[in-house]
């Protein structure tokens, strides 16, 4: 047996560098083969010790590491111990040009002394310095206060019908295997029905978790919040630290966290791995919630969205696409241009302290735009684009509009937004619905519109980059909207460009941006969808107010 040698730190390196642990270990498979180990305090340096200086030498970054643990062999006459060390670096698949987080494993044998029990010690010696040394090195984020919360035990909430109902196998193949390595119990629950998670969450004794976890689709996680907001302790249960493990089909969240750390965009199961080492190395941020006030009455709390029009009518008419994963939302936005809506209704908002009014082209009849424009004025129009399908028209002949204005709006009675409440933060900015906005609000002159959406989130989709200046706790909300006299094919453009933010580049006066802190959507045409988070809720007059900071996110 090849004896190995340790060394206590602190020593110093030939570089200079100040080390922790310096060890020789013969690999795990072949004991021909050993190595130099050295650990520093961002580092774990493996080298051969056979090979020439500068050869087949291994440099770890230990913000890569999730998880070190020491083991005995499986047979009970080999007294040799080991250490396995779990990192997740950035590297590039083959055929790829892109960079993803891929797992990396490196185990060694330790074989002091004949001793199995002092050798196991001096093993579990090295895999506590690397977890210690991994636990300093953590990723951080200019402009964000993390608050470090590695989980001692999660509640994992999947959801096996979401996406193409792959979840549970995403979990076996990649996130169960994670946890484990990074050493975090967790307690997983499938949900089997509609609302499952909301009632979860709204009874369960959350003093026995960290964090919630879901693994689905954004839906999953809006019963999450709702279920938090709906608790007699709501504001202690919201501060529990949220986390998101894409297996939907939206994923529009995890993409959202992923685009925050400043990593190159990555898809599908990438992502999951992506937002699976974030969750082992357990790093917390704000998140900011928006309060949504809905025509009955009812609030619920929103963490991404609310749409109106195209993007609400893509999403909910794609759900017959779900088999074939992401890529319903693309069959979806063909299928509706083809048939392209417009829908009347009146849309006011109250303007960010940050909101920049910027002169744009004044699109065809347009008497005002106050906001910021992107698709050429070329691209708007084409001799090929048919007719636009006027979603029902009847409430329209003759030039007549349907009187549905804030002022005279038929809505049940309701509490005022501004008066105390059992579940939920005051929303100060809203008056009700059934009064007109306040002064300092601005409305839209135009109203007659293709799309309404508002979102607090970078990502609509995986492969969606809509508001890439958002952030996760910014306070603002990113309000776009398209007015009536888009083309087609300039549409599809701008969903196209979407797919890298590069939307924002284009001078089409027709799509408008505001950062806004709340606004009100008032539908005129009768029928029609409104989504928040995705999921379809009750159509009518609607408004909504930001909440800085009112969650905590699992990030990175």
């Amino acid at each position: 047996m090849d004896k190995n040698t340790t060394v206590s730190g602190p020593y110093h390196q030939s570089n200079g560098v100040a080390g922790i642990l310096y060890g020789e270990f013969t690999d795990n498979i072949n004991p021909k083969v050993r190595y130099a180990v050295s650990l520093t305090d961002c580092a774990l340096t493996v080298q051969k010790i056979s090979s020439s200086p500068g050869q087949d030498k291994m440099v770890f970054n230990l913000s890569d590491c999730i998880g070190c643990h020491a083991s005995t062999a499986v047979d009970s006459a080999d007294t040799g111990a080991y250490f396995t060390v779990y990192f997740y670096p950035y590297k590039r698949r083959w055929m790829s040009s892109v960079l993803a987080r891929q797992r990396v494993e490196q185990c060694f044998r330790v074989a002091l002394v004949q001793d199995a029990r002092a050798n196991l010690e001096e093993a579990e010696r090295w895999a506590r310095a690397v977890r210690e040394a991994s636990a300093r090195n953590l990723p951080r984020r200019d402009g964000v206060l993390y608050d470090v919360c590695r989980p001692c035990g999660i509640m994992l909430l999947l959801n096996p019908s979401s996406g193409r109902g792959q979840a549970m196998s995403l979990f076996s193949t990649h996130i169960q295997r994670m946890l484990t390595e990074a050493a975090v119990p967790h307690t997983l629950l499938i949900t089997d029905h509609q609302n499952h998670a909301r009632e979860l969450v709204r009874n369960a004794d959350l003093s026995q978790w960290n964090a919630l976890i879901i693994l689905s689709g954004d839906g999953l996680l809006f019963e999450v919040v709702n279920g938090l907001m709906e608790r007699e302790d709501w504001e202690e249960a919201i501060q529990i630290p949220l986390g998101i493990l894409p297996g939907g089909s939206g994923n529009a969240l995890a993409a959202s966290i992923h685009h925050y750390t400043g990593a190159a965009a990555v898809w599908g199961e990438d992502l999951l791995v992506s937002c699976g080492f974030m969750l082992c190395k357990g790093l917390v941020s704000r998140l900011d919630l928006v309060s949504v006030h809905l025509a009955s009455g009812n609030r619920v709390f929103s963490f991404l969205s609310v749409a109106w029009g195209f993007v609400a009518d893509v999403d909910i008419e794609s759900e017959k696409y779900r088999h074939v994963g992401a890529v319903r939302f693309m069959v979806g936005t063909l299928v509706r241009l083809a048939s392209l809506r417009i829908y009347q209704g009146r849309l006011a908002f109250l303007p960010a302290s940050d909101d920049k009014e910027l002169s744009a082209p004044s699109p065809p009849s347009s008497p005002l735009l106050s906001s910021f424009t992107f698709c050429s004025p070329v691209s708007c129009h084409t001799a090929a684009d048919q007719p636009l399908v006027r979603q029902n028209q009847n409430p329209l002949q003759n030039g007549s509009p349907v009187q549905n204005s804030s002022s005279n709006a038929v809505v049940p009675a309701r509490a005022d937004p501004n008066e105390p409440t059992k579940h939920g933060p005051v929303d100060s900015l809203l008056v009700p619905l059934s009064e007109p906005v306040p002064q300092n609000w601005t409305v839209v002159e135009r109203q007659d519109f293709v799309l309404v959406l508002a979102m607090y989130q970078s990502h609509l989709a995986e492969d969606l980059l809509t508001a890439p200046e958002a952030k996760a706790e910014e306070g603002c909300i990113h309000l776009f909207y398209v007015l009536e006299g888009i083309s087609r094919a300039a549409l599809l453009r701008l969903f196209l460009a979407m797919e890298k933010g590069g939307h924002l580049a284009y001078e089409c006066p027709h799509l408008q941006y505001r950062k806004v802190q709340a606004f009100r959507l008032e539908p005129r045409t009768p029928q029609g969808v409104i989504t928040v988070d995705g999921e379809q809720v009750e159509y009518g007059p609607v408004q909504a107010q930001i909440h800085k900071g009112l969650a905590r996110l699992v990030t990175g």
